[in-house]
């Protein structure tokens, strides 16, 4: 690990400042089940990871705002102020953590006054393992704790949200920020999207490992399908709202749309729908599955879920395709699908470890010989949510 204090000095200097600087941590976040549903009322089953990003910070005496990350050491510092919040494209990464400064004074607390802070993630970027939502909760958290904000770790999840949506313009759901917020080490956390109810699974995996395979294929939220995915979801929904009494695709089981999907005029919003529908009930399945140790069980609804994200939400793509299906050939996988917004990004799969190494191995290969270039893989934890770092 990186002397993230000294390069901290190194960049910012170490000049008086309102306060001295201090480290924090915010994990990134996986999926297990529950995908493209968290905006469609439905449930989701993420957790927390050991990997994420860390930052040093120091609150200023004046209004100015300077960022800094070692992953993107080539734009070295880049500055604005607390009284110029405004989305600007030269200003690169630094709009999810200027957008939850924005969200905060925009929800009535008070950020008087400006900070240095630098970054390092962990996380791969454009991995779908959520840098930034991890990003945006870390900021948050930095601000609670520079300007004593009393807020709660639920409201912070809710202000990434906000920012990332009317800030960032990327219409994504509550579960990203919520899981990185609200993590808990060795806990997946199963969220009802609707009303935000939730309770810690514990994951006992026994022999079995997390294991992440990243297409390294990058991928913006912003630039890809997902708000029009979205957008039909809504379009279905209306649809259905003329026969049926919900406010949520989530509210429906299985039955009840197979009895009314003909309200919706499109086939294609009827796939769009119907993933939504039945994934929503998968991930209710799949943590009943944990709960009695049926790990069989657990993987098989993991599988149906890529399944799904492929043919009816149609989110996936060669290169997670390929991941998915190598690694459901290989001795030892329970299951495997595609996690984050899809097009790009990761997969995820439950490996016995005794078989992990020859599954790097052989995923990896088929992964080059088909798409060109190299996958990556990482075994993780499940870890803690967003803490204050007393050694970086």
């Amino acid at each position: 690990m990186y002397d993230l204090l000294k390069k901290f000095y190194e960049v910012f200097g170490t000049c008086e400042q309102e306060t001295e600087a201090r480290k924090y941590f915010a994990p990134g976040r996986v999926n297990l089940i529950g995908e493209h549903t968290d905006y469609n009322g439905g449930h989701v089953f993420p957790c927390a990871l050991t990997i994420g990003t860390f930052a040093v910070a120091r609150k200023r005496r004046d209004t100015a705002l300077r960022f800094y990350s070692m992953n993107f050491e080539q734009f070295g510092v880049i500055e604005s102020s607390v009284e110029d919040l405004v989305f600007r494209e030269e200003d690169e990464w630094t709009n999810y953590p200027k957008g939850v400064i924005w969200a905060m004074k925009k929800n009535g607390y008070e950020i008087d006054s400006g900070m240095d802070i630098l970054y390092y993630g962990t996380i791969p970027n454009g991995s779908g393992l959520s840098s930034s939502a991890s990003i945006e909760v870390l900021t948050g958290f930095v601000l609670k704790d520079l300007f004593h904000v009393e807020i709660s770790m639920t409201e912070l999840a809710l202000l990434g949200q906000f920012a990332e949506n009317n800030f960032n313009g990327v219409n994504c759901g509550i579960m990203d920020q919520f899981a990185i917020a609200m993590g808990k080490k060795d806990r997946a956390i199963f969220l009802n999207t609707a009303d935000l109810s939730y309770e810690y699974a514990p994951v006992n995996l026994g022999h079995q490992k997390i294991v992440i395979m990243n297409t390294n294929k990058k991928r913006g939220l912003s630039d890809s399908k997902y708000n029009e995915r979205r957008k039909e979801c809504e379009e279905a929904l209306s649809e259905l709202k003329a026969v049926l009494d919900i406010n949520t695709l989530g509210e429906l089981s299985k039955e009840e749309f197979e009895q009314y999907k003909d309200a919706i005029q499109s086939e294609v919003r009827k796939k769009r729908a119907r993933h939504a529908v039945y994934e929503n009930q998968r991930t209710i399945e799949a943590v009943e599955a944990l709960k009695s140790n049926n790990l069989i069980l657990f993987g098989k609804l993991m599988t149906e879920s890529h399944l799904s994200l492929k043919e009816d939400y149609e989110v996936t793509g060669i290169e997670l395709d390929t991941l998915v299906e190598e690694a459901l050939k290989q001795k030892g996988v329970l299951g495997a699908r595609m996690t984050g917004a899809g097009f790009g990004g990761c997969a995820v799969s439950i490996v016995d470890d005794n078989e992990v190494e020859r599954f790097v191995k052989q995923v990896g290969e088929a992964y080059k010989k088909r798409i060109g270039y190299d996958a990556d893989f990482y075994v993780v934890e499940i870890g803690d949510g967003p803490c204050i770092l007393e050694e970086v």
